[in-house]
């Protein structure tokens, strides 16, 4: 590509190819070059995943909690993106791609990302390449909005030391196995668990969605409701902030979704349209329950779809047909407004702004109907030896381990949170608010 603009120099490289041995010439042959257009695709890929957490996130959960904790809520999730950060390039990596291992855990070889290089590549799903570093980045950007989802369910009472705790316990025992055990491939008999069953999870469907819900009601049970709930009343302080969070996530949604293809071709096409049309759909339809349970279509019901569909669509991007999207994201959007309108209720416990209701419930529709929407009868890229039953079959043995070690991985993380800063604050700061008995500061003055 750049013979053109070396001119001279091109010759001149091309003569001293030819004098080069032979097994020396094949090396250099062979040697893998990053793809330009699929490399920046996945730059921009990344810098869209960091969008949905800073600020995305950050402004869709402050939005929904009381004033009075708006920065607590805004500080969780972007502390817990930044330890995300560093855990991951010193051992997280590691641990989830690092080499063979075995099914539930990589190996060691890149602590600290030794041997990563500008040179080193990471393979796409072709024979197309893109630089390591790049698909270090991207992958990393999963693990933080991962361990910051969680905190939608214990916002308002958790401590802010308990929380960075928790994170770091959480990151290592459950996010950074699951990550490898769903999307490892290191070939036969030394490929990820569920990536060897055959598990189809395009974009995070149980790595990220499944993994944070389940972990968020594990944690919001063992921490306790806030005071007061559910008696006295505690709406949202800033629905417009949260519209803009919402908008922001889908936005970088894109990013999440049409990034995981790690490559700027057709596929990602598909997952990009998916993206569309399943979140349009389940923001609607979310509206439309409203209306059918005796309310009004509201402006929170459509944001709450809107991240339904999205959570839902996640794992079927690239293994869906668009119309299987939208059927996908309307069934999510009905399920999810009946979680947390009805069975949490009924229930009593107190996830706070609805991250297993959406995220956890959301997955698990999405992971267990990836099996079905894959199908090519229903517009799916399945092939012609696919099997319905039995492709579901393995997303839901799939989504079962996943509900099992992300439960049992938060249990212990929390009890470790408990035992090193204690897990909740004191009942005067809980009345005064996070912001300043945690911070010391005001979101508003």
């Amino acid at each position: 590509m750049n013979r053109t603009i070396l001119g001279g120099a091109g010759a001149l490289t091309a003569s001293l190819f030819a004098a080069m041995p032979v097994f020396a010439q094949e090396a250099a042959a062979a040697a893998p070059v990053p793809n330009p257009g699929n490399n920046a695709w996945m730059m921009t890929s990344t810098v869209l995943v960091l969008l949905m957490i800073l600020p995305g996130l950050a402004l869709f959960y402050g939005g929904l909690t009381r004033s009075k904790n708006m920065l607590s809520t805004m500080t969780q999730v972007g502390a817990a993106a930044a330890v995300a950060m560093l855990l991951w390039v010193i051992y997280g990596y590691s641990m989830a791609f690092g080499g063979e291992g075995n099914a539930f855990i990589s190996n060691f070889s890149k602590v600290f990302l030794a041997g990563v290089t500008p040179d080193s590549t990471a393979a796409t799903f072709s024979d197309e390449v893109i630089a390591e570093y790049v698909f270090i980045s991207f992958q990393m950007t999963f693990a933080a909005i991962t361990a910051a989802l969680v905190f939608g369910a214990t916002v308002e009472r958790m401590k802010f030391s308990a929380a960075m705790v928790f994170v770091i316990v959480w990151l290592t025992i459950v996010y950074f196995p699951i990550a490898h055990m769903v999307w490892y491939d290191g070939g036969e008999g030394t490929s990820g668990l569920m990536f060897g069953w055959g598990a189809l999870d395009f974009a995070g469907g149980t790595v990220v969605h499944i993994n944070a819900g389940v972990s968020a009601l594990v944690a919001c049970l063992i921490l306790g409701k806030r005071k007061g709930f559910p008696t006295e009343p505690m709406p949202p302080h800033s629905l417009t902030l949260t519209m803009v969070g919402t908008g922001l996530l889908w936005v970088g949604w894109f990013g999440f979704n049409a990034g995981s293809e790690l490559e700027a071709d057709g596929t990602a096409g598909l997952a990009m349209i998916n993206t569309f049309v399943a979140t349009a759909a389940a923001g609607l339809f979310w509206m439309l329950a409203e209306r059918l349970a005796g309310h009004k279509g509201s402006a929170l019901g459509f944001c709450s779809g809107i991240i339904a569909g999205l959570v839902a669509v996640t794992p079927a991007a690239g293994n869906s047909g668009p119309f299987g999207a939208i059927v996908l994201g309307a069934v999510a959007s009905i399920v999810c407004f009946f979680m947390v309108s009805k069975v949490k209720p009924a229930l009593g416990y107190d996830d706070s702004l609805d991250a297993f209701g959406i995220h956890g419930v959301g997955g698990m529709i999405g992971a267990i109907g990836t099996g079905i929407v894959y199908s090519p009868a229903l517009g799916g890229p399945g092939g012609d030896d696919f099997v319905m039953a039995t492709q579901v079959w393995i997303q839901l043995k799939s989504v079962i381990v996943s509900i099992l070690l992300a439960g049992v991985g938060t249990v212990i993380a929390i009890y470790v949170a408990k035992l090193v800063t204690g897990l909740r604050v004191s009942e005067e700061v809980e009345h005064e608010g996070l912001d300043i008995g945690e911070h010391g500061e005001r979101a508003y003055n």
